[in-house]
């Protein structure tokens, strides 16, 4: 066991009564009842993506960490990238874990944390560089009380971006293969149906790992090759209910306030919806053993 992730804290250190499954108040709760959900980057957010190009909001982390999680517990994303989750655990006041294949994303990790860690209240939160399949060696189980990941989405970034729906369609990125990495472990190298049974290899190792009726949420989008829609989170749904998952809500992620400049896609012969607009955040959980 490295990190001495053994140690790290898993109990609630709130003082919410034990029927509670979290320490949103009623009116915080009802607002994340709306199923469609909006965030802003803020400065602590990376935008720029020479440095990583996928990332989300801490806002939206912190949301959902928040949602399914009280003060204290134990929070993993087995694909933490640039550590967003963390950074959000961390302003949450939840102990985290986080994992990647990239030793150089791991570093930016640490970083980021180290230049966070004024607003540290008591929790702890680790960034681990290996591969998601051997988490199970680091970890209890029953520790974890959330999942929230926002893992490859197959291999939609390992080609030479087009720019399409764009309206500046040079913007930088034009003709660029954003990809993670090479690296035949990488999700982001696969094409959907071996994408699709690794991340169910994954998950199924995490199930015993959260507790039951603890919350797996999984950030993804669709994506259009070849002018077919290919839709990535109808295959994680599938695999996941496969794999003993129980899939409890579906959240969209309107992205329209942080798109800029889109251009007319399609018109006047194909209607599509742009992709780059909205997201899915398929909410899971381990069902009562």
């Amino acid at each position: 066991m490295g990190h001495d992730l053994q140690k790290i804290g898993t109990e609630r250190t709130c003082e919410c009564s034990p029927k509670h499954t979290c320490c949103l108040s009623a009116k915080e709760w009802l607002k994340n009842q709306i199923g469609v959900w909006k965030f802003a980057y803020e400065k602590r957010d990376i935008r720029d993506k020479t440095i990583h190009p996928a990332t989300y909001p801490i806002s939206l982390a912190r949301r959902i960490i928040e949602q399914f999680t009280h003060k204290g517990e134990l929070v993993l994303d087995p694909f933490v990238g640039s550590g967003t989750t963390l950074i959000a655990a961390q302003d949450a006041s939840r102990n985290a874990v986080g994992f990647d294949l990239s030793p150089e994303y791991i570093e930016l990790c640490q970083t980021r944390l180290a230049k966070n860690k004024g607003l540290l209240s008591g929790s702890s939160q680790h960034a681990v560089c290996n591969d998601a399949h051997n988490i199970p060696n680091y970890l209890r189980p029953n520790s974890v009380s959330l999942i929230v990941t926002s893992p490859p989405y197959a291999n939609l970034l390992n080609r030479k971006r087009k720019n399409k729906s764009r309206r500046d369609r040079d913007n930088g990125q034009l003709g660029k293969v954003e990809q993670y990495s090479q690296d035949p472990r990488d999700l982001g190298t696969m094409n959907l149906e071996l994408y699709t049974k690794k991340i169910g290899d994954i998950f199924e190792g995490l199930l015993p790992l959260i507790r039951p009726r603890s919350h797996c949420v999984i950030n993804v989008p669709d994506m259009w090759w070849e002018n077919e829609r290919i839709t990535i989170h109808v295959s994680l749904i599938e695999e996941m209910r496969m794999r003993g998952y129980e899939l409890r809500n579906i959240i969209i992620w309107d992205r329209t306030n942080i798109v800029n400049r889109i251009g007319i896609f399609g018109w006047p012969s194909n209607y599509i919806t742009m992709g780059v607009t909205f997201e899915y955040l398929l909410d899971f959980w381990r069902p009562q053993d």
